[in-house]
């Protein structure tokens, strides 16, 4: 698919969360962000920060490279801190994208649901489902009304092949997006997610199992799968971080080819 500049996003401020690899839904939103006329941050820590310094090169306009771990209290106060060092101490944020996830492919995933330690599942939630209250109270400060928050989930109203304890985890991430825009939108800040297929990613390749879901989307989506495409999922994200959906939070948009809606 070949994206199209525009001005969806004019004047808006973006910070996108979980930039890692060039190949991943994150960097698919920065790109398609800064097409669609917005100024773009992204953020990253630990190892992978040097990482996402290099692979920010490869984005249409060099963005700044915030280090920002979402389970670090520290981090997170500092992050209105960090948005005006690089943007202007009246600089507001006028969308966030979290992309982020973690659960231990070795304890948790491939077939190991009856055995995962809670130690490990702690962390899947705290990391991808928590996180989400985190950097939104995190980025409040700074949010104006008309605001909007994007996060990426997995359907989890199933149970799926090898996804065990991180399918819990995306349970939880979808439920807090629930409770933020109930929470949020008396203050005009909208909490919406998008529900990708499966989408052959850095991370995604870390899922014991994974090709048998790949597998089910060759012969279930009537609109057929690009498992190697992340720009329809990363148009959908900025959409929601545009003005085109005023009224529309708590919601969850699927980008999966239409298989969430069939059968069998």
């Amino acid at each position: 698919m070949t994206a199209t500049k525009g001005n969806l996003l004019e004047g808006k401020n973006i910070l996108v969360t979980g930039v890692t690899h060039d190949t991943s839904i994150a960097f698919a939103v920065a790109r398609f962000a800064q097409e669609q006329g917005a100024t773009v941050l992204i953020s990253n820590f630990g190892r992978a920060l040097r990482i996402t310094q290099r692979i920010a090169k490869r984005l249409p306009e060099l963005p700044p490279v915030l280090e920002l771990d979402v389970t670090d209290p520290e981090h997170l106060a500092a992050l209105p801190a960090m948005v005006r060092e690089h943007l202007g101490e009246d600089a507001t944020l006028d969308g966030v994208v979290h992309s982020i996830a973690y659960g231990n492919p070795e304890t948790l995933l491939g077939g190991n649901f009856l055995e995962g330690p809670w130690e490990d599942v702690a962390q899947a939630v705290q990391v991808s489902a928590f996180s989400l209250k985190s950097l939104a109270v995190a980025a409040r400060p700074l949010m104006p009304a008309g605001g909007s928050i994007v996060g990426l989930t997995f359907d989890a109203t199933v149970a799926w092949p090898a996804y065990d304890w991180m399918g819990v985890a995306k349970a939880g991430l979808e439920s807090t997006s629930r409770y933020l825009a109930r929470d949020l939108g008396p203050q005009g800040i909208r909490v919406n997610l998008v529900s990708a297929g499966p989408l052959r990613t850095l991370a995604a390749k870390a899922i014991p199992g994974f090709g048998d879901l790949e597998d089910m989307w060759k012969t279930r989506a009537p609109l057929g799968w690009d498992n190697t495409d992340t720009e329809p999922t990363a148009r959908a994200v900025v959409a929601l971080l545009s003005d085109l959906f005023p009224a529309t939070t708590g919601e969850i948009v699927h980008v999966d080819g239409g298989f969430h809606a069939m059968g069998a």
